[in-house]
């Protein structure tokens, strides 16, 4: 048995014995993605009450680099097209929806990693809360049985990749863009202080 199957294993006994779990994960494992847009919503905020123009670029990348990452995911999903566990594995405890879409990577775990890469640019502590909420995403999916380890695991490293490929290579234009709409009427959605008043 391979180390992938394994681990997967590993957690569906775990998912057995913790039906306690089972709603509080599988709601997080479905729905989270709301909790996640929220964290872009703080990055936003935070970014805008700190008058600070690089920290603003990095807020608006983080929603552009995640959907960039989902975009970036669905022809690799397609290339491997994977099977999930439910549909190679007998006698395993299932709590995900059945589907017939392809499982690796996963498209669950490149959002939460791409969310998480993008608000470590803004904001370390809002970042760190991210990462966590990655994380729980993460395995949250393996124990509803919807993925196996080495697709979330993918998912998060392809999603941070291209939040953070994307942000080195067009943080000058991010920048750029932020100055430009700051002289605009569009200026208090990225600075929450009125500008100086000309002499």
């Amino acid at each position: 048995m391979d180390v992938n199957t394994s681990l997967f294993l590993s957690v569906n006994d775990f998912a057995r014995a913790s039906p306690w779990l089972h709603g509080p994960l599988t709601a997080y494992a479905n729905d989270a993605v709301v909790l996640f847009a929220a964290l872009l919503l703080a990055g936003w905020w935070i970014a805008r009450r700190g008058d600070d123009q690089l920290r603003m670029a990095a807020a608006l990348w983080a929603p552009l680099g995640t959907l960039i990452a989902v975009a970036v995911n669905q022809p690799i999903v397609a290339l491997f097209h994977e099977q999930r566990p439910y549909d190679t594995l007998g006698g395993i405890l299932v709590l995900a929806t059945p589907t017939t879409d392809p499982g690796f990577p996963s498209d669950h775990a490149t959002m939460a990693g791409a969310v998480a890469a993008g608000l470590l640019l803004v904001n370390r502590k809002l970042g760190l809360v991210a990462v966590l909420a990655a994380a729980l995403m993460a395995f949250s999916r393996v124990y509803i049985a919807a993925h196996y380890p080495l697709d979330v695991a993918a998912g998060l490293l392809l999603g941070a990749g291209v939040t953070l490929a994307g942000w080195l290579l067009l943080r000058r234009v991010m920048i750029r863009i932020v100055q430009a709409v700051e002289r605009t009427r569009l200026r208090p959605l990225l600075v929450a202080t009125p500008p100086a008043p000309r002499a």
